[in-house]
């Protein structure tokens, strides 16, 4: 067995970097079980020359394994250690494209970009496709998108990705950056803003946009897709086939800065509502062997009470280790967790 070590990126966020040893244990911790081809054992917080490292035992790491690991939501380097010297793993990322689709959009609620991708990782390794990591290219829907936080992870991956919001401030501001960021990026695209008609009236606006990672891809029709529905989360199976995505990934609002709402029941604070009139929809939104994870406040909404709705939609609720471990404090009045459940293949 070698022993590795694995430093974390640092957060500008002070809370989460307290969190992140934590985090990036369990998260490791599940790569391990469906995604590696090696199995990882004795996953441990350990300190090696005055700095914290996550520390963990394998049979030698394939590079299949090192490209997959790679995408740990919060590494930022990965040793093999022989108790006295590190040497550095090689590390290739999936990501496509520059970092600042990410982080430039800055506004207030903005979900933390390690935890949007940790959210989205953890998804992903839950659904029956984890260990097409690096060949498959998968299709996301975010059900709550706002401004597109994990619509942009999921693009960075080289997935394609759709949202849904009812706020028109969120999608009028997320179309305007994504086309002028196409555009600063000098990529090939196509972008258009439709109105979609039900009944002879507007029932909603969509962002449909299609680009390529080079000039070549695009000419050889290999394309990115993004689509952005600005209507009812609950209303998603209007604009979505039934089926069509491998996964839901959605940041509940917490009940401070933003309300949970519905078209029926007006604002919230707390999310159980929403998730109740939603969870039959997005799970029919997944196709089969999909996952769905959900992040929340659970402050204001209990994990047991979030596990009867999805269980109750037709979903298979994952809460065995280590889909215990991702609770952790955002602020004084946030205490956030994740919630995955599968569609049954």
């Amino acid at each position: 067995m070698a022993q590795y070590a694995l430093l974390i990126l640092p957060s500008t966020n002070r809370v989460y970097a307290e969190s992140s040893t934590e985090l990036t244990m369990a998260e490791l911790a599940l790569f391990g079980r469906t995604a590696l081809e090696t199995p990882v054992d004795d996953i441990a917080r350990t300190t090696i020359g005055g700095v914290p490292y996550v520390t963990f035992e394998a049979d030698d790491l394939t590079e299949a394994d090192a490209a997959k690991l790679a995408n740990l939501s919060s590494i930022y380097a990965l040793f093999r250690f022989d108790g006295k010297l590190l040497e550095p793993v090689h590390l290739q990322s999936l990501d496509r494209l520059d970092s600042d689709l990410i982080t430039i959009p800055k506004y207030q609620g903005k979900t933390n970009e390690l935890f949007t991708k940790l959210l989205l990782n953890v998804t992903l390794l839950s659904s029956d496709f984890a260990g097409d990591l690096l060949e498959r290219k998968f299709s996301v829907i975010d059900p709550l998108c706002g401004r597109g936080t994990t619509m942009n992870q999921a693009l960075m991956y080289g997935f394609d990705a759709a949202g849904v919001d009812v706020d028109r401030k969120d999608f009028e501001a997320y179309g305007t950056f994504v086309q002028t960021w196409l555009k600063r990026k000098r990529l090939k695209h196509e972008a258009e803003v439709i109105r979609v008609r039900r009944d002879g009236r507007v029932a909603a606006h969509r962002l449909q946009v299609s680009f390529g990672l080079t000039k070549e891809d695009w000419k050889a029709g290999d394309k990115l897709n993004l689509s952005y529905v600005n209507a009812d989360t609950t209303k998603a199976l209007d604009f979505y086939k039934p089926g069509t995505f491998d996964l839901v990934v959605t940041d509940a609002p917490y009940g401070v800065q933003h309300g949970s709402r519905t078209a029926e029941s007006g604002l919230h604070r707390s999310p159980i509502d929403l998730l109740k009139a939603a969870a039959p929809v997005w799970a029919r939104l997944l196709r089969r062997g999909g996952a769905l994870g959900i992040a929340w406040n659970t402050n204001v909404a209990k994990r047991d009470a979030a596990i009867e709705i999805l269980a109750g939609a037709g979903l298979e609720p994952l809460d065995d280790p280590p889909y215990q471990d991702f609770v952790h404090r955002v602020d004084q009045a946030i205490v956030r967790d994740i919630l995955i459940a599968r569609r049954p293949s």
